[in-house]
């Protein structure tokens, strides 16, 4: 399977491992329409940043996650996040380590959300969407529908939906066109659930999110 073919497919299911006092979150990859296993993204930091989570809160923890396809253990893309203050930037590379583009979190929005960029600094996309639902659209410079992430799918697993974080990310023609576009907007559907998800803080038990909460 070469890397298009990774990236030529409309929409993909992501599982997460279930398991308790995890140091770090692993999910599987497939493609939602065949249900063919595809690869799996789990992170892979210093061993220093996996015990410093366990004192400091750990959305504000610098993190890479590292996406590899099934068959050969092969990195197919690398989403890398510096330490997190008011806004958080992600950096995404490809299987070669070459610079595809990044993300970059809006703040003082009512909608929250974030923005993706190409390797040239070009915004290309628009994630917008609300936790409460747990729907989040991907929409190009002209408002066009390039995809969505959501957990209201009645496909495959489905009966996992209630007991962790698993979602389809589906992407339109338009979306899935291009091997390099599409491999950004998987990356941004992992990162919502990985890099930008809302975090409770050890100390309070409040909860902060990239994302405001916006009705549905």
């Amino acid at each position: 399977m070469g890397n298009a073919s990774f990236f030529n497919r409309h929409a993909y299911f992501v599982r997460e491992h279930i398991g308790f006092l995890k140091l770090k979150d692993t999910f599987d990859i497939l493609d939602a329409e065949t249900q063919e296993h595809l690869g799996y993204a789990t992170e892979e930091n210093p061993i220093w940043v996996n015990l410093t989570r366990l004192l400091l809160q750990k959305h504000r923890m610098p993190t890479t996650v590292v996406v590899r396809r099934l068959s050969d253990d092969a990195p197919m893309l690398r989403l890398e996040r510096g330490w997190r203050f008011l806004r958080s930037k992600i950096r995404i590379y490809d299987g070669q380590g070459e610079l595809l583009g990044y993300f970059e979190s809006k703040i003082l929005t009512l909608g929250g959300g974030f923005h993706v960029y190409d390797a040239r600094g070009i915004r290309v996309a628009d994630i917008k969407g609300n936790w409460i639902g747990w729907d989040f659209r991907f929409l190009d410079a002209g408002g066009q529908a390039l995809g969505l992430v959501t957990k209201k799918w009645a496909g495959i697993g489905r009966e996992l939906f209630t007991n962790a974080d698993n979602y389809l990310i589906s992407l339109t023609d338009r979306g899935s066109a291009q091997p390099a576009t599409a491999a950004l907007l998987l990356a941004a559907g992992l990162a919502i659930d990985t890099l930008y998800k809302e975090a409770r803080s050890q100390a309070t038990g409040t909860t902060t999110s990239d994302f405001s909460y916006t009705p549905g």
